[in-house]
């Protein structure tokens, strides 16, 4: 089946908002600072053309194995980019924050079990088992990436960790995109991904709407400089001053009782 105006609209739009994303990477030297986001934009550069492509040119489950295989490279890219803004928000010193791998290994647990709950559901019967494979994986992606995101900006406000403004901007984007993403991708397996239903063509119109949003997103923040950090308060700066003198005086002390 050939695609519409619309799905052709939103195709190219995808692909000069990914390159519009990766020259601002690159020309702000963010690429450095995310390499696996930005190897997250370049696949979906690829990904995109490739499609293209094969859509054109070759036949329907050829399609489909191209795009199930982007899929999973795009999940686990993903994933990278998680542990990527997580380590840049928990592990800031070069340490995991305190009780923060005890409970992110809870999380990735609790993640998994859940989204897998949620791609076993019933769904309409579809026509081939790659289609049904590609609807639950969909989903099951969705799920776990929108609870890893969720959790992980939980954890950061409860820890009172501070954010990177840019870490926190990939994040809210991603975040937000995810639970969109997890939100139609149920629409999806209820409806079985009708193309003639009305609610199954709003749900990817709302998806692909977001996506393009969130990319407008990070082109603006990603091209605009960081705040500069806050200075401390005085008060603040006599109370380490003299936390700073106390322990240099415990110290004193305590190679005195050492000799």
């Amino acid at each position: 089946m050939h695609p519409s105006q619309l799905e052709l609209l939103f195709w190219w739009a995808g692909l000069v908002g990914h390159c519009l994303l990766f020259f601002v990477l690159w020309v702000r030297k963010r690429a450095s600072s995310f390499p696996f986001f930005t190897a997250l934009i370049t696949a979906n550069i690829v990904r995109t053309v490739t499609l293209f492509t094969v859509h054109g040119r070759a036949s329907r489950d050829t399609y489909f194995v191209t795009y199930f295989a982007f899929a999973i490279l795009d999940l686990a890219l993903q994933l990278c980019v998680v542990y990527e803004l997580a380590s840049k928000i928990f592990r800031s010193t070069g340490k995991w924050a305190p009780d923060v791998r005890r409970g992110t290994q809870v999380l990735v647990f609790g993640s998994v079990i859940v989204a897998l709950a949620l791609a076993a559901m019933p769904t309409p019967p579809e026509r081939t088992q790659l289609k049904v494979l590609l609807d639950r994986g969909n989903l099951f992606s969705s799920a776990l990436l929108c609870e890893l995101f969720v959790g992980m900006i939980a954890f950061s406000v409860t820890a009172r960790l501070p954010w990177n403004t840019h870490v926190s901007r990939l994040a809210q984007g991603l975040g937000f995109y995810s639970l969109v993403g997890l939100l139609t991708e149920a629409g999806h397996n209820i409806t079985g991904m009708v193309r003639s239903l009305a609610l199954s063509h709003q749900l990817t119109i709302l998806r692909e709407c977001t996506y393009l949003f969130c990319l407008g997103y990070w082109i603006v923040t990603l091209w605009c400089n960081a705040p500069a950090p806050k200075e401390l308060p005085e008060e603040m700066r006599r109370q380490l001053f003299t936390l700073e003198k106390r322990l240099a005086y415990d110290l004193r002390r305590l190679r005195g009782l050492k000799r």
